[in-house]
């Protein structure tokens, strides 16, 4: 898995432009949607380009084919995960567009879903970085962090291919069916209804610094008054 998730974002850094889009949905009892859509289309001739070498930077580059059956594999692999249900994949190879969602019962459970996954497919089984929560649920609160296993990938990105991430953009959105009362990323944002939070930069920003997407967000788990 990290083989095949190193050439995607080496793929991304060849393009001039990327769109990263990640949404989490909470309910009250910490069950919820997650979303996660990437976004290529304005690189697609450059893409095609590159899936058409036999080797990048001394690595095999997988055929289109190869791509959508991993993809697939992964699917079936977090369908099979307890916890996870409703796991959809949306894939347009035309213009390079990926979105990915499934449902959760718990954000524990969606952690522990995709440490498995990234455990089965790796041959360090004792990865440090799968002993880290990158994701927290309690009734009233909630932590977010991007998972160090990322940045250990994007360190081997060449400076020149980072640098191409600028012009791309990351946004993250998470939402909750109560209104939230505060926040402690200063760069987050939240919607006039209270019950959202985005958070918005781009791929190379948030190479060079994890925390950007880091938060702490605390909402109000009081029952709304029937109207």
């Amino acid at each position: 898995m990290q083989k095949t998730i190193l050439f995607l974002l080496i793929l991304i850094g060849f393009t001039s432009c990327v769109e990263i889009f990640d949404d989490i949905s909470f309910k009250s009892d910490g069950s919820g949607t997650f979303k996660y859509n990437v976004n290529l289309s304005s690189s697609k001739l450059k893409i095609n380009s590159i899936l058409a070498l036999d080797s990048l930077d001394g690595k095999k580059v997988p055929s289109l084919d190869e791509i959508k059956a991993k993809i697939e594999e992964y699917r079936l692999k977090l369908e099979e995960k307890e916890g996870i249900t409703n796991v959809k994949v949306e894939t347009n190879f035309t213009e390079f567009i990926l979105r990915f969602s499934c449902d959760f019962k718990s954000a524990d459970a969606l952690q522990t879903a995709i440490k498995e996954i990234v455990s089965e497919e790796s041959k360090d089984r004792e990865m440090k970085e799968l002993k880290t929560d990158w994701l927290t649920w309690e009734p009233g609160k909630m932590q977010r962090s991007v998972p160090t296993l990322t940045t250990k990938l994007t360190e081997r990105l060449k400076k020149e291919d980072a640098e191409a991430l600028k012009k791309g953009n990351y946004v993250s959105i998470t939402r909750f069916d109560k209104p939230i009362e505060r926040t402690e990323n200063t760069n987050a944002k939240i919607s006039p209804n209270k019950m959202a939070v985005m958070i918005k930069t781009n791929p190379y920003s948030l190479v060079q610094n994890i925390a950007l997407l880091e938060n702490t967000i605390y909402f109000n788990t009081t029952k709304k008054d029937p109207k």
